[in-house]
Formats: C-alpha cells, sequence, structure tokens
C-alpha cells in the first residue's frame, strides 16, 4: 500500500499462523493515520482483513493507494462542508473503513473483489475513481 498523500509505502506481512504481528500492525495504524492533522488511530483488523482478501481476490501485484484511512472528527467535518458524499458519521472516523485505488483494476473490479468477501460496506466512486471499504454492516452504494 502506498500514500497519494505523504507519499509513504507500506509493503508487510502484518499476520502469521493465526496472529497479527503488533509490530506491523501498529506501523499500519500509523500508515493510515489522519495525515491532515497526524493523528493515529487504532484501525479495525476486520477492515485491514478485507482490504487484504480482496486485493488477494484480484490478484494483481501492485500495492493500493491509501486515499483515506482514519479521518479525525475535524479533518471528517471539513471534508463534508466539501462534499455531500462524506458521512457525519463516517466509519473513517472510528479507524473501520479506507478508500482505496488500484491503477491496474477498474473501480467495478475491485468493488466486486471487495463484495466477494461479504463483510462490510462496498462504496463505489467512479467520479473519482475509488472504492471504499469498511468492516461495517454489510452493504452497497455508488458515491
Amino acid at each position: 500500500m502506498y500514500s497519494g498523500r505523504t507519499g509513504e509505502r507500506l509493503d508487510m506481512i502484518y499476520w502469521i499462523d493465526g496472529k497479527y504481528i503488533k509490530d506491523a500492525v501498529k506501523e499500519i495504524n500509523h500508515f493510515m493515520r489522519d495525515w491532515r492533522t497526524d493523528q493515529v488511530k487504532t484501525i479495525d483488523l476486520r477492515t485491514i482483513d478485507i482490504m487484504t482478501a480482496s486485493l488477494n481476490l484480484l490478484e494483481v501485484n501492485e500495492p493500493y493507494l491509501l486515499l483515506s484511512g482514519y479521518r479525525s472528527p475535524q479533518t471528517n467535518a471539513m471534508l463534508r462542508s466539501r462534499s455531500r458524499g462524506v458521512a457525519k458519521k463516517s466509519l473513517h472516523m472510528q479507524g473501520q473503513a479506507a478508500d482505496l485505488r488500484l491503477a491496474s483494476r477498474s473501480v467495478s473490479q475491485m468493488a466486486q473483489a471487495a463484495q466477494a468477501c461479504k463483510a462490510g460496506g462496498v462504496g463505489r466512486y467512479y467520479g473519482s475513481n475509488f472504492v471504499h471499504m469498511d468492516c461495517g454492516v454489510v452493504r452497497t452504494w455508488r458515491g
């Protein structure tokens, strides 16, 4: 995974033999921080698992481009004031969502892979070319 905002790149194994690797998860939390405020929140492991499973289903070697992971309430309010597509009680503020892009796959392909996991919400944002994945209630929408 790499961040389009900070230019950081993250490639790692975070789970082995049924156990999460504490230091790797800590690094993921930092990587998925709110880059606007530099605030770090614990990212729900279910979201990371959905992202990973979806990427594996797509059979690509390319990492995700992370557009948004954790969002502080201040960042969410600012984005909400600029766009109707930002939820007031966004799961991004709980560390339970990510907005992702792949250069080699379409929004439809990414969303289909995420939906195949049957594990959370999947939003298709064709205009902005990204897919939202979260570990909330299983649902789909178009933004």
